[in-house]
């Protein structure tokens, strides 16, 4: 905690008395920051103006101009509306900086005077949108670690390749762009990194995870067929609801039987629709279920054991074969877990330490949350790191650790970030993370 307020100050964003200020932080490269009200103005103006997955055409012609103006060589429509700006600084490695892009079909009630008041129709009900997974601050950490690397060529060398990408929340906009030749035509980085905002920890704590970060993300709908008839004569039927109840409660064993305690898995049926009306028992039951798993053995004995158990549990109820479940897991839908390449984590984390102080950076546990940033990495030969960047205000989590109401996380429509303090911290931790990765000659 007293790093963060150490910090503040030097970016001319002090909000607290001096006193508190620790003497023994070492100072950063001059003029890290290159002008925090102009940046902190171009958050509110994304917040402002969020964009769905898919349609973020306006958002990407901001980051694109924001590239530009620093001297990138820009491509845009990369993947649908993902940006590809290349900046070549000496000889060294490529490094992969990569933001999303993308908002939330979420109404926003943060009563904030730059709040989202955009609406829009999602499959024909009015929605509104918000970034409330924090993607308007990591895309201006993105574009002001950019400006300042381009401003500062004497701190590095290399190639940076700066990546906005699209529909991050229904996890197709990695795919996407690796599928439209990033590697192939803008040439396959030696590092990939980005960041992520998260609720659960203060504003400008850093946090880090070694090896498994994310998990992969299944979406498997099962079709429960069954026999439709009269309530009132159940012995006539094949019961596609008793059989759904059946198969819900035979998932809940996958977990806790056959995957071993030692890794992690979580099977949750997040629906089940079927029936009408009181007195008819229906011909099909629906459930829609989320699978999370971190390793790939672990992810197909999931799969196979949900195919095996919808399909166990039917003939144990005497469904005729031609009445067998349907068992689909939606690969388009897929997201392959993160994996954070131990190395690269390490370095990255000393530089942080050196420079921001020991107190920097924290260990964090992986979590179940999925992230297709792990598309650019290890699956394609890439070490790669995503580390968490606190937003918290620091009254509010100081009022949720003693017994306080807790702070409004991700995907909450009270997210409200203070971006003010966050954003200097995530450029400065990226810079940061840039120098250890591309070291200037004289370094």
């Amino acid at each position: 905690m007293v790093w963060i307020l150490s910090l503040l100050p030097l970016f001319g964003l002090s909000f607290l008395p001096q006193a508190e200020v620790s003497s023994s932080t070492p100072q950063k490269e001059a003029g890290l920051m290159v002008d925090s009200e102009a940046w902190l103005t171009f958050y509110q103006d994304l917040h402002q103006h969020p964009e769905l997955s898919l349609q973020e055409t306006n958002t990407a012609k901001k980051l694109a101009s924001a590239l530009r103006k620093a001297g990138f060589q820009v491509t845009e429509g990369v993947g649908g509306t993902g940006v590809v700006g290349l900046l070549k600084n000496g000889e060294g490695p490529t490094l992969l900086l990569r933001t999303d892009m993308d908002a939330l079909p979420l109404e926003e009630k943060t009563g904030l005077a730059f709040a989202s008041k955009v609406r829009v129709d999602v499959e024909n009900q009015e929605t509104g949108v918000m970034h409330a997974c924090g993607h308007d601050i990591h895309m201006t950490v993105w574009a002001a670690t950019a400006t300042y690397l381009s401003a500062h060529p004497e701190l590095w060398s290399g190639t940076l390749m700066m990546v906005a990408q699209p529909a991050e929340e229904i996890g197709m906009g990695a795919r996407a762009m690796l599928d439209d030749g990033l590697y192939s035509r803008f040439g396959r980085p030696d590092y990939c990194l980005a960041l992520h905002v998260t609720g659960e920890l203060p504003v400008g704590v850093l946090g880090s995870c070694a090896g498994y970060a994310l998990a992969n993300v299944d979406s498997v709908d099962i079709h429960v067929k069954g026999k439709g008839g009269h309530g009132s004569k159940p012995e006539q039927t094949h019961d596609p609801i008793v059989l759904a109840a059946r198969i819900v409660l035979g998932l809940q064993t996958i977990v806790s039987r056959e995957v071993p305690p030692q890794e992690s898995a979580v099977i949750s049926v997040g629906s089940i629709h079927g029936g009408a009306k009181h007195n008819i028992i229906p011909d099909e039951v629906h459930l829609k279920i989320t699978v999370r798993s971190y390793k790939p053995e672990i992810r197909e004995l999931l799969l196979k054991a949900i195919q095996r158990t919808a399909e166990g549990e039917a003939f144990a109820a005497g469904f005729p074969a031609e009445l067998k479940p349907e068992v689909r897991v939606s690969e388009e839908e897929y997201t392959p877990s993160t994996y954070n390449t131990p190395d690269l984590v390490q370095i990255v984390n000393q530089r942080w330490r050196k420079k921001l102080g020991p107190q920097a950076v924290v260990e964090t546990k992986p979590v179940m949350g999925g992230e297709d940033f792990g598309r650019y990495g290890p699956r394609a030969n890439c070490p790669s790191y995503i580390f968490w960047l606190g937003v918290s205000p620091l009254d509010l989590w100081q009022q949720a650790q003693n017994d306080g109401p807790s702070c409004p996380s991700i995907h909450n429509s009270y997210f409200a970030p203070d971006a003010a303090h966050a954003i200097p911290v995530g450029v400065d931790a990226m810079s940061q993370a840039v120098f250890a990765l591309l070291p200037s000659a004289g370094s």
